[in-house]
């Protein structure tokens, strides 16, 4: 499980929530089905062509198995009333997307918990039905190696390292013990790093435990899958840095005092004015006085000095839209929030009569958190 957002082919939707394929899953459901392709062969030589549709058939499973993970913890955050945004497959397993984190240790450990305990019951229905099949047949090879995945991915997932759900699971109960929610992730994105190490070197480990040189194909898999778990720890490690440092960013604190211009008024003219009156950020307005626009730091810096003084100022403006206006009381994660949902460069902060407080930008956010 992962909080990123959806991307890729959109697929399908589960109880309202968007499905998505990333492209290299299907590379790799390409190579499961060629992997297996030798199996079915030696049970069943006849087969001929029709080898290639079961081949296919089984990564298909495999990978419906994969989506059962992931709709499990999405149907447990659902019964905890958590927004959902998506859940995404892809080469190396899948993540759900949530729209903010549990509330409470117990609940975010409910919801890591559901994708491995859907996995292996998955597995366990699979050896229900080994045992219901002849045993040389090739429902129940089939049968076997999705048992046998199952169970392998059941149990890795269940490691105690972030991004795996058994990291998300140790920082629940870090969070329960110690009462400190970013106590837990740091801990259990240390404990990923330390997982993805182990990984890597599982073949060489075992190469040596029996007195051979390492595979090496499982070389290349364990250090795919490794270099994916550490920057999965890394990225949970800057989370917790970026988190621990939200209570220094309010709105108020960061606003940039603004200077209200004219449309019409040259850019040149409108520089000197803010030079003048020391204010940081240029608001265009309407002949009532009403903002209407946000000049971007950033086209202005691209305009030509020599071409300032015949460009009007709303030329290098933003048009004012609802989402650009943010409450002076806004900090922290609520702030970062409001963000989100419309990326700009500058943001405009009035009071509750409409008065202009200041201008917000991205770009004194960004710095906030520059050696996170």
């Amino acid at each position: 499980m992962a909080d990123a957002r959806g991307s890729g082919i959109r697929i399908g939707r589960f109880l309202g929530i968007p499905i998505y394929a990333d492209v290299s899953l299907f590379l790799t459901g390409a190579l499961v089905a060629f992997g297996f392709l030798p199996r079915l062969q030696d049970v069943d030589p006849s087969l001929g062509s029709q080898a290639y549709l079961l081949a296919g058939g089984f990564a298909l499973l495999l990978y419906l198995s994969i989506l059962v993970h992931e709709l499990a913890h999405a149907a447990v955050a659902r019964a905890f009333a958590l927004p959902v945004r998506s859940v995404s497959l892809s080469m190396l397993g899948g993540a759900t997307a949530l729209d903010r984190k549990p509330d409470t240790p117990g609940r975010d450990f409910a919801i890591s918990g559901a994708g491995p305990a859907a996995t292996l019951v998955i597995a366990a229905l699979g050896w229900v039905g080994m045992q219901n099949v002849a045993s040389d047949g090739l429902v129940h090879l089939i049968l076997y190696q999705l048992t046998l995945s199952n169970v392998i991915v059941g149990i890795y997932n269940l490691l105690p390292g972030l991004p795996l759900d058994g990291g998300s699971m140790l920082a629940a109960v870090v969070w329960r013990v110690t009462g400190r929610e970013l106590t837990g992730q740091v801990v259990a994105g240390w404990a990923g790093r330390v997982v993805a190490a182990l990984t890597a070197a599982t073949p060489f480990l075992l190469g040596a435990y029996q007195g051979t040189a390492p595979n090496s194909l499982l070389v290349v898999w364990a250090a795919v899958i490794a270099f994916f778990l550490w920057n999965g720890s890394t990225q949970s490690l800057r989370a917790a840095k970026v988190r621990a440092r939200l209570p220094l960013l309010a709105l108020r604190g960061m606003l940039r005092p603004a200077l209200l211009v004219t449309a019409a008024t040259p850019l040149a003219e409108a520089l000197r004015q803010l030079t003048e009156a020391r204010a940081g950020a240029l608001v265009v307005t309407d002949t009532a006085g009403h903002p209407t626009g946000l000049v971007s730091e950033a086209a202005v810096a691209a305009t030509p000095v020599e071409r300032r003084p015949w460009i009007p100022v709303n030329d290098v403006a933003r048009p004012i839209v609802p989402e650009l206006v943010l409450r002076p009381d806004l900090t922290g994660e609520a702030l970062l929030d409001a963000l989100r949902r419309m990326p700009a460069s500058e943001y405009l902060a009035v009071d509750e009569t409409g008065r202009v407080l200041g201008v917000l930008a991205a770009a004194d956010v960004d710095r906030l958190f520059s050696d996170v």
